[in-house]
């Protein structure tokens, strides 16, 4: 018997048709545009151009006109083309010319010629009489230096020494058990004739005995150590005594005048008997109470002092 043929009912739903299935595959290609590493690149170029820039800013500020020349000397560039081809490898026959890669085959040597070089002391690396830069010796040779500039580079070097001098004394005096509470005695001030280190007078010091020009022991052991620390200068030494106001008791004829010249020979004797020749002495001099530390109160101890000055050498 046939199978009869199901007629599904009126009214009846008919089965839902199956979802289709849809796979979604995530492919991870990683970080791409502007999530890549090139931004680090673009950094440091930018970086490295702001350094440049301004070292470039420091340098012409700090230069002048003839060493910011000499920098657009070393960084122009140079042309090759003149070299002879002919010359190169293998050129004049066999195993004949120069190598490409042969330094003496190009006819522009690589010299130094940077600022630093041009500026720097030959113990430092500096130009030498060697060096066939023609500018290498030009702030070394005074003869091709004009007398401005030659008057400013022996200030600045008696400007470093004086500094130094300075450093040294003090050094000296702290190192000195006996001279450590002299210290304050000793000041140092920049003039025009060049540095003045004054050895000042106190209550319960004093360099001569009163109305003497007999040095104390501890004012030669001071004076000793600012000798020993310009004995190995050759600048000039101009010396000064000054009093204070006191007047002299006795009527010999002696005074302020005579007493403050005195013992400003007497310094410079000990100044030599410690080490320093007797030419560098420029100037010996007593000016009295007329140019008093103090000038409220001419009787003031600080008045009774002596000046050593290292005089420029220009």
């Amino acid at each position: 018997m046939a199978e009869e043929e199901k007629i599904p009912e009126e009214g009846a739903e008919e089965p839902a048709a199956l979802a289709p299935i849809i796979i979604k595959k995530i492919i991870d290609e990683g970080h791409g545009g502007a999530h890549g590493g090139a931004w680090k690149i673009a950094l440091a170029d930018m970086m490295t151009a702001m350094m440049a820039f301004f070292l470039l800013m420091w340098l012409l500020g700090a230069t002048n006109e003839n060493q910011r020349k000499s920098i657009a000397e070393y960084f122009k560039p140079t042309s090759h083309s003149n070299i002879t081809m002919g010359q190169l490898a293998g050129s004049n026959g066999m195993f004949g010319g120069s190598s490409i890669i042969d330094p003496d085959g190009f006819p522009y040597s690589a010299k130094q010629t940077s600022l630093m070089e041009r500026v720097t002391p030959n113990s430092e690396g500096g130009p030498t009489e060697n060096d066939p830069s023609p500018n290498a010796n030009e702030r070394s040779d005074p003869a091709q230096m004009s007398e401005a500039e030659r008057k400013k580079a022996a200030e600045e070097q008696d400007n470093a020494n004086f500094e130094k001098l300075e450093k040294a004394v003090l050094e000296k005096l702290a190192q000195n058990p006996k001279l450590q509470n002299l210290k304050d005695q000793v000041q140092f001030t920049r003039e025009k004739e060049g540095l003045r280190i004054e050895i000042i007078d106190k209550a319960d010091f004093a360099m001569f005995g009163l109305g003497t020009t007999g040095m104390t022991p501890r004012a030669q052991a001071l004076v000793s150590e600012v000798a020993k620390s310009v004995q190995g200068m050759d600048n000039k030494l101009a010396i000064r005594g000054h009093t204070d106001s006191v007047a002299f008791a006795n009527t010999d004829g002696r005074n302020n005048w005579s007493l403050s010249a005195e013992r400003a020979e007497e310094t410079r004797k000990m100044l030599e008997k410690t080490g320093v020749k007797a030419d560098r002495f420029a100037k010996i001099e007593g000016v009295a109470d007329t140019a008093p530390y103090n000038p409220n109160d001419p009787k003031d101890a600080r008045n009774r002092r002596i000046s050593v000055t290292v005089m420029h050498k220009d």
